[in-house]
């Protein structure tokens, strides 16, 4: 079955109310019509009703529900618990209104954190850091979770490598230059969320310009430690390294530079050394390989709140959000 067939299956057995806040957007109306007619969440639309009424002229959304911060009875409730949540960091009835009201990240975090909500799904026309700071300020990390980091999904037609053509990719998004300790946190994150996700086991590849010890660099060192670390911290997963990208996914050569690996020439989740290696190599094989990119997908918050790229199509923000309901499905 079609990876995102599949997650929009699990999405359809156990809705959720998912958020877009967006709505100045004509992507996220082209999202949010399709996203009714498939059934795969009951949807929140943020903002003035009649701007979003008009925007959406020639789209069914009826059935989703629009909040105004302007007019809503939940407003300040919202303003009062968001105080509460900030005050030892100095916020002041005046400064948690003006951003409820304003920016629309703020008021639907704190539907979400009240309980009003399961997800969002934001960054269309907004930046990954105006998406992010409102969640961590507000939702916070999941308990035992050592970091929040973020990943793709990236679907590659016509691919034998990966699971049938799906990899989960990491850090593309947030992390800009982990160390050691970092890189091993996403590594063990990543695994737990594509064996979530996909319901397969994580091959995970810790990635690099080296392969058990071909060159020596402390960008090298770095992978080296944290692949130590990994294992020492997540045994029940299969994790290994450093890989370069032919050694992680390509059978014949795996054999040829790690025989002994357990992950190399099969592995389904790259994490890659650095923010810069990630983002870029997501968008060569979205871009030159004509792959599906669903996210950055966030792992690490205590709810799920859901990046996307300013590049997304109408279509990525549907399996984002459809990501999104299944995530919420453990979470809540």
């Amino acid at each position: 079955m079609n990876f995102i067939h599949y997650i929009k299956m699990r999405a359809k057995k156990n809705k959720k109310r998912i958020i877009l806040p967006e709505t100045m957007d004509i992507r996220v109306i082209q999202a949010a019509d399709k996203i009714i007619k498939e059934d795969l969440a009951d949807l929140i639309l943020i903002g003035n009703e009649q701007d979003i009424i008009d925007i959406s002229k020639g789209y069914d959304i009826a059935e989703a529900q629009i909040i105004d911060p302007l007019t809503s009875e939940l407003t300040e409730g919202l303003i009062q618990e968001f105080v509460a949540l900030r005050k030892h960091k100095g916020m002041t009835y005046e400064d948690a209104k003006k951003l409820v009201l304003e920016d629309y990240m703020y008021f639907a975090c704190m539907l979400v954190k009240m309980g009003y909500a399961d997800g969002i799904v934001s960054g269309a026309c907004h930046s990954s850091a105006n998406t992010l700071r409102p969640a961590l300020q507000i939702i916070k990390t999941a308990p035992n979770f050592p970091l929040v980091s973020s990943f793709f999904l990236m679907v590659v037609p016509d691919c034998k490598y990966g699971e049938n053509g799906v990899f989960l990719f990491a850090d593309c998004g947030l992390e800009q230059n982990p160390d050691s300790d970092k890189l091993a946190a996403i590594a063990g994150c990543s695994a737990e969320s594509f064996q979530f996700l996909l319901e397969k086991e994580a091959k995970v590849a810790m990635l690099s310009h080296s392969t058990k010890g071909s060159a020596n660099h402390d960008d090298v060192s770095k992978v080296v430690q944290a692949v130590k670390i990994a294992k020492k911290n997540y045994p029940q997963c299969k994790i290994d390294g450093e890989l370069q990208l032919d050694a992680a996914i390509v059978p014949e050569i795996a054999r040829m530079k790690a025989p002994e690996s357990l992950v190399a020439g099969c592995a389904n989740v790259l994490i890659f050394p650095d923010l810069d290696a990630g983002n870029i190599g997501y968008k060569l094989v979205q871009r030159l390989a004509k792959a599906e990119a669903y996210g950055p997908i966030t792992q690490g918050i205590a709810s799920p709140i859901n990046d996307l790229s300013r590049g997304c199509s109408s279509d990525d923000i549907v399996g984002v959000v459809a990501i999104t309901a299944v995530q919420a499905q453990k979470t809540n």
